[in-house]
């Protein structure tokens, strides 16, 4: 049987704050890698605020006569 893991969005967003935080170097290295975590914070926030899909109700028909 597979097991259905869930990932941890705010605890990952936080982590890769904190990452961006800690590279405050003005030098090449530094600035790409915070290019980089801007665009996987920005993916998980979005993941973290995602809604999941509503589902569709089916009305009764009536009946034929």
């Amino acid at each position: 049987m597979e097991r259905l893991l869930t990932s941890d969005f705010s605890a990952a967003r936080l982590h890769l704050e904190r990452a961006y935080h800690y590279l405050r170097g003005n030098d090449e290295t530094s600035r790409d890698a915070c290019d980089a975590l801007d665009l996987l914070i920005e993916a998980v926030v979005e993941e973290e605020h995602r809604r999941p899909a509503a589902g569709v109700l089916e009305f009764p028909q009536p009946a034929v006569r």
